[in-house]
C-alpha cells in the first residue's frame, strides 16, 4: 500500500475511486541546483491573437519578395512560383517521412526522385545525375570533384580550369576548392569568349587544362555563337566541358547542353524549376554527366529495377557522399511539379523570358547605354556610366527603386561593364509590369537630371533610410 491516494475519476460510472497502483508524484526541482532555478516570473508579454498575427503581418509588409511585385534580379531568375507545388510539398505522405526510412516504405518518394531525374536528362541531353548538392555552388563543387578523380584515375596532372571574366564568382570560387588554378579568359567586343585567346592558353597549357566553365547564355545574356568550336577545341585537347547551368532559363527546350558538347551540367532548380531560393535557401543544384564520368558519382543514387525504386551504392570510382541522405527533396519535389505542369510548354519558358527581356533592353536604351546590345537573350546589362558625375550611380539609381517599391536589380556586375544594371524580368511578368518598370526608370533619369539630391539620398520612404554601407563593413555592430 503506498503512502498516498489518488483519487482518480472512473468516466463510467462518473464517480471517483482510489487507485492503489500508483507512485507517490516526485518533486524534480529538489535535484537541480539552486544557483541555476529562476526565481521570478519570466516575463513573456500577454497577448491576444489578434495583436501577435498584426504584429507579424506588418513585419511581412516590410520585406519584398515575388508576390509583392517585379523583382528583376539579373543572373538569379527570381520568378513566379505556382503555390500548388507548395501545397505539394508540404502533404504530409513526403513532408512525414524519415529518410532512414527502408526503401520499401518510401516507393514513391524515390519514384519522384528517379522521374524527375529522367526528366531532366532528356531536357538537357545527358545520360547521367545526382540530385544531392544543395545549390549552384555546391553543384559547381561537386562537378569539379567528379571532374579532378576522373584525371586522377587516368594519372593526368591536369591543374588549370579556364575561365570567363563574364562567369558568376562562385565558379572561381569553385575551382579553387576544388584545388584547381583558374585562368580567366577575357571577353571579345561581343561580349563573348574570344576564341584567339583559348587556344592561345591550349597551346601554352596543353595537357594542364582539365576543364573550361562556361555559362551559355553567360552573365550578360548573350549565348555563345561559337560554343561548338569550343567544345571542339576543348575536347581535342582531352579537356572536359562544363556548363553553369544559372541560365538554363533562357535556353530550356530550344537547346540542349548535352548537345552543345558539355560533359558536366549543375542545374539550379530553384532558378529554372520553380522554386523559390531567396534569403540564402532553400536550393538544389543536380549534376548531370555524361557516360565517361557517371562512374564518379556521389553515393548513392537512385535506380530502378523492375517495379522497384532503389539506392544504388555500388559505384566504382565514386567520390563518395557530398551531402547528408539524398539532397533537398522538398526542392527536388517542386521542380517536378513545375515539369509535369509544363509539360510540352517548357520552350514556351524560354521564349517568352527572352521576349520581355528584349522589350525592356529596347525600351530602356533611349535611357541607358547598353554596351554588349546583340544576341541577348533572357537577361541584359546596361550602364549608367553617363549619369555617374550627376550623382545617378548604378547604387543610388538601385535605391531610389525602393522608394518606388520595386525591388533593385543586379548591380555592379559583371565587373566588365562599369556602373552596371544588370536585368531580368523572367517570363512570369506581364506587360503592365514592364511599361511599369520602364516607366519608373524613365522618372529616376529625370530626377537626376533636375533633382538628383532626392536620388543620392535615397531611399527616403523606408524605414530604414540609407546606411554607411561602408563603415557598416568596416565596423560592424552585432546585437544579441
Amino acid at each position: 500500500m503506498p503512502d498516498k491516494i489518488f483519487p482518480v475519476k472512473n468516466r463510467r460510472k462518473n464517480k471517483y475511486w482510489t487507485d492503489t497502483t500508483r507512485e507517490p508524484e516526485i518533486n524534480f526541482l529538489e535535484n537541480i541546483p539552486k544557483n541555476i532555478l529562476r526565481e521570478g516570473k519570466i516575463g513573456l508579454p500577454q497577448l491576444s491573437e489578434s495583436q501577435v498575427v498584426r504584429h507579424f503581418t506588418n513585419l511581412a509588409r516590410k520585406n519584398y519578395g515575388v508576390d509583392d511585385g517585379i523583382y528583376p534580379l539579373g543572373s538569379c531568375t527570381m520568378k513566379y512560383n505556382p503555390k500548388v507545388n507548395e501545397d505539394i510539398a508540404k502533404n504530409s505522405n513526403f513532408s512525414d517521412i524519415h529518410p532512414c526510412q527502408k526503401t520499401e516504405d518510401v516507393q514513391g518518394t524515390l519514384k519522384v526522385m528517379y522521374e524527375l531525374g529522367e526528366m531532366l536528362k532528356e531536357i538537357i541531353g545527358i545520360s547521367a545525375i545526382t540530385l544531392h548538392p544543395s545549390a549552384g555552388a555546391h553543384g559547381e563543387f561537386c562537378g569539379l570533384l567528379i571532374a579532378r578523380k576522373y584525371f586522377e584515375i587516368r594519372n593526368e596532372n591536369r591543374k588549370i580550369i579556364i575561365i570567363p571574366d563574364s562567369a558568376h564568382g562562385t565558379n572561381f570560387a569553385s575551382a579553387a576548392m576544388a584545388g584547381f588554378n583558374v585562368i580567366e579568359v577575357k571577353s571579345n567586343k561581343e561580349g563573348t569568349i574570344d576564341l584567339k585567346i583559348l587556344e592561345e592558353l591550349l597551346k601554352q597549357h596543353s595537357s594542364n587544362i582539365a576543364l573550361v566553365m562556361i555559362t551559355n547564355p553567360n552573365t550578360l545574356g548573350i549565348f555563345e555563337k561559337d560554343i561548338l568550336k569550343i567544345s571542339s577545341l576543348m575536347h581535342e585537347n582531352g579537356s572536359l566541358m562544363y556548363y553553369d547551368g544559372a541560365n538554363l532559363n533562357a535556353v530550356i527546350g530550344m537547346v540542349r547542353p548535352g548537345d552543345m558538347g558539355f560533359d558536366i551540367v549543375h542545374l539550379n532548380l530553384h532558378k529554372t524549376f520553380s522554386t523559390p531560393h531567396g534569403g540564402g535557401g532553400p536550393g538544389a543544384g543536380p549534376i548531370l554527366v555524361n557516360e565517361s564520368l557517371k562512374d564518379f558519382l556521389p553515393v548513392p543514387v537512385v535506380i530502378k529495377k523492375g517495379n522497384k525504386y532503389l539506392l544504388d551504392y555500388d559505384i566504382k570510382n565514386t567520390i563518395g557522399k557530398i551531402k547528408s541522405f539524398y539532397g533537398n527533396f522538398s526542392v527536388c519535389l517542386k521542380a517536378y511539379c513545375y515539369i509535369l505542369s509544363a509539360g510540352n510548354s517548357l520552350k514556351e519558358i524560354s521564349n517568352d523570358a527572352c521576349l520581355n527581356a528584349n522589350y525592356l533592353k529596347v525600351k530602356l536604351s533611349k535611357f541607358f547605354d547598353v554596351p554588349y546590345s546583340k544576341n541577348t537573350m533572357h537577361e541584359f546589362v546596361m550602364s549608367a556610366k553617363k549619369y555617374k558625375e550627376s550623382g545617378g550611380t548604378a547604387l543610388n539609381i538601385a535605391k531610389r527603386l525602393i522608394d518606388y517599391k520595386i525591388h533593385p536589380p543586379t548591380i555592379y556586375f559583371p565587373h566588365i561593364v562599369e556602373e552596371a544594371l544588370m536585368v531580368e524580368p523572367t517570363e512570369t511578368e506581364s506587360l503592365e509590369s514592364l511599361e511599369n518598370l520602364i516607366g519608373t526608370f524613365e522618372k529616376i533619369v529625370s530626377e537626376i537630371k533636375n533633382n538628383p539630391e532626392v536620388v543620392i539620398n535615397s531611399p527616403v520612404s523606408t524605414e530604414t533610410k540609407r546606411v554607411d554601407e561602408l563603415r557598416a563593413l568596416k565596423e560592424p555592430v552585432f546585437k544579441e
